[in-house]
């Protein structure tokens, strides 16, 4: 909002200083100052709020050393996260870009999945929530939308050659002439062309084409990538988005992981979305993709506004509100930055999580078949709490999975050299 208000002001008036909002840079670092003032500022109020209207957890008494001094803890907080969300990406992101608008829908849809079963367990009183087939339904929709909008828009495209769009037969949708550092800044031709393609992590030709994936099954794979990439982009959202709500299950463990995360992503967002970096690092170019760094801005610096209520001892919780929130966020900006292949290294705590619950469960249902008596392999899951389990207080369990997310964030940057 405020990008296009000074944007008229300097093309009509020549307002002096409103040239700063042209720049990422700027209007990323405001939108962190107010997406923190937002959280700081709203935050306490909110948790009195909800305190008043005794929005408290009902805690399920699983053994654990203070769980039960979480009771009554208010929960519902993600609406704090979201509000620091999506407020400064109104006003500093550009509104008219399709990356910024998908972000927006998959916030605000999964915040509102997250808020109806929050309020079905607070309000109502029923500990199960809303069902998990609705929560799967609303994560397929997003998903649906999201691969069907990178399929079909026309201002999602990437950059490349003229020679390798005619060799490989891409859709043309603009030309442009860029100046070329090799040559003193002379201009070259490139071209702007509708692909299905990624970046693949390990590999020296690093580029995925999702429609070569489908040649050997079919004459005309261009036409039927959307029966490959759609149920994929499916299967990330719901995977990530419930990954994220099963860590969520110890003070400022998600809010925390989710920031590292944030930040990877806002220096994968930033590289892809720059022409001079993306072509240092042999990576594809996404024209626009640059305002996404905005947006992981604001993602950051909401989940570390909602750190400073969340850190142990908790003043409160986020709720499905927020862990299903955060977790689409997570999944959508990594696709539409195609880096989706990186996820299981980026997002490496949450993938721990979610395989600890699957493999329990497996392993219980197994051996309950084969000797009568199922079986554990964790003292419990998910992962955080066969630590806590073993006596390890959660405030280092969560210190230690920080940790390592970083050094994963760290990693998969490496990845974009690592060939």
């Amino acid at each position: 909002m405020l990008y296009h208000l000074f944007d008229y002001l300097e093309k009509n008036y020549h307002l002096p200083g409103a040239r700063l909002f042209s720049y990422i840079s700027f209007r990323a670092g405001a939108a962190i100052i107010l997406s923190l003032v937002i959280s700081l500022i709203f935050g306490t109020r909110i948790v009195r709020f909800l305190r008043n209207l005794q929005i408290g957890e009902t805690v399920r008494d699983l053994g654990l050393a203070g769980q039960k001094q979480k009771e009554g803890t208010p929960t519902m907080g993600g609406i704090m996260i979201i509000m620091s969300i999506v407020i400064p990406t109104l006003l500093f992101c550009k509104l008219d870009n399709v990356y910024i608008l998908l972000m927006l829908l998959a916030t605000t849809w999964m915040g509102i999945i997250g808020f109806v079963d929050d309020y079905i367990k607070v309000f109502k009183r029923d500990k199960k929530g809303l069902p998990g087939k609705f929560k799967i339904l609303g994560q397929v929709l997003l998903g649906l939308v999201v691969g069907i909008v990178m399929l079909q828009s026309r201002e999602i495209v990437v950059r490349m050659d003229p020679e390798t769009a005619a060799l490989n037969k891409y859709e043309v949708v603009k030309t442009v002439y860029v100046p070329d550092i090799t040559r003193n800044g002379q201009l070259k031709e490139m071209v702007h062309v509708k692909a299905p393609l990624t970046n693949i992590p390990f590999m020296k030709d690093n580029e995925m084409d999702y429609s070569k994936v489908l040649s050997p099954f079919t004459n005309d794979p261009v036409n039927w990538v959307w029966l490959l990439f759609v149920p994929f982009v499916i299967l990330i959202v719901t995977a990530v988005s419930n990954a994220a709500n099963l860590t969520d299950g110890v003070d400022g463990l998600a809010t925390g992981v989710s920031a590292v995360i944030g930040t990877g992503l806002g220096i994968l967002a930033y590289a892809t979305g720059n022409s001079l970096w993306s072509d240092y690092l042999n990576i594809l170019y996404l024209p626009e993709s640059g305002e996404l760094v905005i947006f992981a801005a604001c993602f950051l610096a909401a989940c570390l506004g909602f750190l400073w209520y969340n850190a142990f001892p908790a003043q409160v919780f986020m709720g499905d509100t927020g862990s299903l929130t955060l977790g689409s966020i997570i999944a959508v900006m990594a696709i539409l930055i195609r880096k989706e292949l990186l996820i299981p290294i980026l997002c490496g705590v949450f993938l721990a999580e979610n395989l600890s619950v699957m493999i329990q469960v497996s392993y219980f249902k197994y051996t309950k078949n084969k000797y009568g008596e199922g079986r554990r392999i964790f003292l419990m899951s998910p992962l955080h709490h066969h630590y806590q389990k073993k006596g390890i207080h959660e405030a280092k369990i969560v210190m230690r999975f920080w940790i390592v997310s970083i050094l994963l964030v760290v990693l998969t940057i490496i990845t974009l050299k690592i060939r």
